[in-house]
C-alpha cells in the first residue's frame, strides 16, 4: 500500500515524464527549424509500422482449429479495414471494429 507521499510523488513522476515527451519534440524542432531527414523518415513510415505490430499482436491467439475458428476477429478485421477503406477516419474504423468485436464474442460466437 502506498502511503500518500509515494503516492504523490509517483503522480508527479508520471505527470513529469509525460509532459516531457509531448514537450520535447517543440523544443527541439521549433518551427522554424527543419527536423532532420531521419526524425522526418521515422515520422512517415512508423506509424503503419505500429498499426502493423498492433494487428499482429491482437491476432496471435487467435486458434484456426478450434471453434469459433478466427471469425470473429476475421469479420472484425474486415469491419475495420472496410470502414477505413470507405471513410479513410482511423478512430471511426477503429472504433467501430472493436464494438462489432466486442458483440460478436459477448452475443453471437
Amino acid at each position: 500500500m502506498l502511503t500518500p507521499f509515494q503516492a504523490f510523488v509517483t503522480i508527479a513522476l508520471v505527470t513529469v515524464g509525460t509532459m516531457l515527451t509531448r514537450f520535447l519534440p517543440f523544443l527541439l524542432f521549433p518551427d522554424a527549424k527543419k527536423a532532420p531527414s531521419v526524425v522526418r523518415y521515422l515520422g512517415s513510415v512508423l506509424p503503419c509500422a505500429v498499426m502493423g505490430m498492433l494487428v499482429v499482436y491482437c491476432l496471435k491467439g487467435v486458434s484456426l482449429t478450434q471453434a469459433p475458428y478466427g471469425l470473429p476477429e476475421l469479420l472484425a478485421l474486415a469491419c475495420v479495414a472496410g470502414l477505413h477503406l470507405w471513410r479513410r477516419n482511423t478512430l471511426l474504423s477503429i472504433g467501430v471494429g472493436t464494438i462489432f468485436y466486442m458483440v460478436l464474442v459477448q452475443f453471437v460466437f
